[in-house]
């Protein structure tokens, strides 16, 4: 199979705008992290200011102890929209890629099925039983890469609906704790 300089520049030029389009949605993943961060960062020093004033105009124990429960319970819904946060950019910065991966495996694997087609055309007499060991081969390698892609996708469902499962205690255990105090 013999490519021509045209050929090459069309694949070279594909390649690299695909390489441009991930940087870009790695570099928006990465303003979103910026952006979470900085607004953690803001809320936390605002709550800690008010929780200061507050902390300043307690007149006796009781009063103290009620300020530091009534604490708590936006702590954990805040540590929980937090990781929540987190957890959606780095799932969907993630997705995005698994995406275009599975397209570029969709259309290597097309070429690379055409290419064996074209070279099982032009195989000399006799060599029925190489192409089709060969063929068997190339079957059994695709049927295995489906698996693992069907795997990391149950994989990264579990996650999520451990994710999930988890900020769903997280809330329930910040409310109860609130609430014994």
């Amino acid at each position: 199979m013999n490519l021509t300089p045209e050929q090459i520049i069309a694949a070279n030029k594909a390649n690299l705008e695909t390489l441009m389009g991930l940087t870009s949605k790695a570099f928006s993943g990465v303003e979103q992290l910026i952006e979470l961060n900085l607004a953690a960062a803001k809320s936390a020093l605002a709550d800690s200011q008010q929780q200061s004033q507050a902390a300043l105009s307690v007149k006796d124990a009781q009063e103290l102890l009620a300020l530091q429960a009534s604490l708590f319970q936006p702590l954990a819904e805040k540590a929980v929209a937090y990781n929540r946060h987190l957890y959606e950019i780095a799932t969907g910065s993630g997705s995005e890629f698994q995406g275009h991966v599975e397209g570029k495996v969709a259309e290597a694997q097309k070429a690379f099925h055409a290419m064996i087609d074209n070279a099982t055309k032009n195989a000399p007499a006799g060599s029925e039983a190489a192409v089709a060991a060969f063929k068997t081969a190339v079957s059994a390698g695709n049927n295995a890469l489906e698996t693992v892609q069907k795997a990391v996708k149950q994989a990264t469902e579990v996650a999520e609906a451990n994710m999930k499962s988890i900020t769903a205690t997280a809330l329930n255990a910040g409310k109860t704790a609130a609430k014994k105090r």
